[in-house]
């Protein structure tokens, strides 16, 4: 996973208790909750499988001349009776499963830990679907088949978990659900964390840097060159290093605390401490893994996770249809710019997308080959202010480009940044790496949310040269996103492509 750099920004100026501290937003996060339900809904259509599979290979022996598997099934145990067994063993797989944690984050436990609860929650969940058996003398139902429906609900569980583990480790190599950690303290406590995380990547944290207390003394493994700043700069640095959680490692006074969870309530980060340090930490508090250390969360953030939900799903399947209806066109112009001008069909441009992650953005090619160095000699024309570049009558467009350029053709291929995940269909757009160089503090906000292919400034500001209006109107869209604004920025780009309207 490809970060930007983002220590190119200078560093701003220098700028134990035990007690009960109030956890906001209690229990699990949104997004945990989705996810937990959605590995239930899986769960039990393994159940569902397994049962089938069950039903066909233990009953062969137990059918008589004639018999099919829908007379054996209406002529022994009363239908609702099988019906009550089966929602017995269903319930009592995703209560066991969920006593042993596997509903939360599927990469806290080892493969082997994870694989070995799976197999653990299936055998007792088949032990009481035996023992409900003998309580109700329940003899007319195949042993054989309860013990294919156990072994088979091991073996796809146990598929399933892999799967679910599979694609939360492609997830975080790709840099999608990674969360960026700031560790208060510089203890030997801090020192673990922060191997945790710089040895298992695949538990999807990124580790940004140590944050020293007042007072405290610096365990001398601690590198200096990892120490980002002091708690006074805590809000300067979560900005600038896109800070999802904190992480307080040394046990500090009540005041620093409250301090660091109002700054965290302000930033939309969440809030984790080390129990040893806290033990007076409200009883219902749930405890969770820094790979292998458990912490306690006293801070949540309040995520939009059904909209998000909402959004990806189409974002996926309009990309999807759009490609696919356009397929025929897409082709014609890509033959079109092969036979215009030398080069390739394909533009790759490196953009900076959520979080400051580097990702190739692919466009049409609508310039000749050499564009890029020939943009310092038109720096002198340049009709935007600030950071921005653009050229109205711009030379080195090609005659099939101004067309493409014209009616947004050319941005089509950044569907497939969508369906990867680096982008959305609505969103900041991405900025090229020279840009970000430039941003000020303020500026970095827009980095925040995934990059997309329209926004509120291409439908309202578009011909604007302002770089400040440009911003102005990613911060208010990343302020004030909902599915409904989405809708109508699509709408009305909709309506800028239909005309023409486009660069």
């Amino acid at each position: 996973m490809a970060t930007f750099g983002l220590d190119t920004f200078s560093k701003p100026p220098t700028a134990s208790s035990k007690t009960n501290y109030p956890m906001t937003q209690n229990g699990s996060t949104p997004r945990s909750s989705v996810i937990a339900i959605l590995m239930m809904v899986t769960d039990i259509c393994c159940v569902l499988t397994a049962l089938t599979l069950a039903l066909k290979l233990g009953l062969e022996r137990w059918l008589g001349p004639g018999e099919t598997l829908k007379h054996y099934i209406w002529s022994s145990t009363p239908l609702p009776w099988q019906v009550g067994y089966l929602v017995w063993f269903v319930l009592a797989l995703l209560l066991v499963a969920h006593h042993h944690g596997l509903y939360g984050h599927t990469l806290v436990y080892s493969t082997w830990t994870e694989q070995r609860r799976t197999i653990q929650a299936c055998l007792i969940a088949g032990l009481l679907l035996c023992g409900a058996m003998y309580m109700m003398h329940n003899i007319t139902i195949s042993r054989a088949v309860v013990v294919y429906l156990v072994c088979f609900t091991t073996g796809l569980l146990s598929i399933s978990r892999s799967g679910w583990r599979y694609l939360a480790v492609r997830r975080h190599e790709q840099g999608i659900d990674f969360k960026n950690v700031l560790v208060v303290g510089t203890n030997s406590m801090a020192l673990a964390l922060y191997r945790q995380a710089e040895r298992n990547p695949h538990v999807g944290r990124v580790f940004k840097g140590f944050v020293e207390v007042p007072g405290s003394c610096a365990s001398p493994q601690v590198p200096r060159e990892y120490i980002v700043g002091s708690i006074e700069q805590l809000r300067y640095l979560s900005r600038l290093h896109f800070v999802d959680e904190i992480v307080i490692a040394e046990c500090c006074p009540e005041s620093i605390v409250l301090n660091v969870v109002d700054i965290a309530r302000e930033c939309g980060m969440e809030v984790k401490v080390v129990p040893e340090c806290y033990d007076g930490i409200t009883p219902e508090a749930p405890l969770e893994y820094f790979g292998g250390f458990p912490v306690i969360s006293i801070h949540r953030r309040n995520e939009k996770v059904v909209a998000s939900l909402i959004k990806r799903t189409t974002d996926v399947i309009l990309s999807a249809a759009i490609l696919l209806f356009m397929l025929p066109l897409l082709c014609g112009i890509a033959l079109l710019i092969r036979l215009d001008s030398p080069g390739p069909i394909f533009y790759r441009s490196e953009r900076i997308g959520k979080k400051g992650r580097v990702f190739h953005c692919f466009k049409f090619r609508t310039m000749v080959a050499n564009a890029d160095k020939l943009k310092d000699s038109l720096s002198a024309q340049n009709e935007r202010k600030g950071i921005l570049f653009k050229i109205k009558n711009d030379p080195r467009i090609t005659p099939i480009g101004r067309v493409l350029r014209k009616y947004s053709l050319d941005e089509v291929p950044q569907m497939l940044n969508v369906l990867r995940g680096e982008m959305s269909l609505v969103g900041p757009r991405p900025p090229l790496a020279s840009e970000v160089k430039q941003y000020q503090l303020k500026h970095m906000r827009r980095l925040s949310v995934l990059p997309g292919l329209t926004g509120l400034w291409q439908v309202r500001a578009r011909q604007d040269p302002s770089f400040e209006r440009y911003v102005a109107l990613d911060l208010v869209y990343v302020e004030n996103w909902s599915i409904w604004l989405d809708m109508k920025i699509l709408m009305r780009t909709a309506k800028v492509v239909m005309y023409g309207t486009g660069s």
